[in-house]
């Protein structure tokens, strides 16, 4: 009897790891399905082919176009890994399930932090890139800034600091698959 309640117990155990397993598969494929339907709302609201106009923003920093409910301050482009993402304008961990979200500072200062998901159509190759790797952003207006990687850390996740610190142009971060660190991508502007 007590054999049978071990292996009972043990299916269950190997059913929950298989519901998750597949949850974090379709969530994956959502996430990615999601980027590429705002990225083409995206692209037609910026070709004109709508009568959408920036928003309004009491943030003359970083003008956005409205997309649904949120505001995109513009595209990321990072050639190496092959994804074209639009970015949110505020970070929010609803919004990073769309797509990535500008942390804090701006394209305009050379200080932007920009979070992103680390779901595979994501920031999940992140860890990838390496030094002199292109990254492009795009903002609303057409501006484009182009930079160029400088390092790939990994910070612990709970240190805000050095996250911020540092005279970096632009830095990518997202959590490793684990959740206890961040894969964190320095990035200076070239012209």
């Amino acid at each position: 009897m007590k054999n049978k309640i071990w292996i009972c117990g043990g299916l269950l155990l190997i059913a929950a790891a298989l519901c998750l397993t597949l949850y974090n598969f379709w969530d994956e494929k959502r996430a990615g399905d999601s980027a590429e339907k705002l990225l083409l709302q995206y692209q037609e609201l910026q070709s004109g082919d709508s009568d959408s106009e920036l928003e309004d923003s009491s943030d003359s920093e970083m003008p956005a176009l409205k997309i649904d409910d949120s505001l995109y301050i513009g595209v990321l482009e990072i050639p190496p890994l092959g994804i074209t993402l639009p970015v949110m304008k505020e970070w929010s961990y609803a919004g990073l399930k769309e797509a990535p979200c500008r942390y804090q500072g701006f394209v305009s200062q050379n200080d932007m932090i920009i979070a992103g998901h680390n779901y595979c159509f994501h920031f999940g190759g992140l860890h990838e890139l390496e030094a002199g790797d292109a990254v492009i952003f795009t903002d609303v207006e057409d501006n484009q800034f182009a930079y160029q990687v400088a390092e790939v850390i990994c910070l612990e996740g709970s240190d805000a600091e050095k996250m911020e610190a540092g005279d970096w142009d632009l830095t990518l971060f997202t959590c490793t698959t684990d959740g206890k660190s961040r894969v964190t991508v320095r990035c200076i502007r070239v012209e």
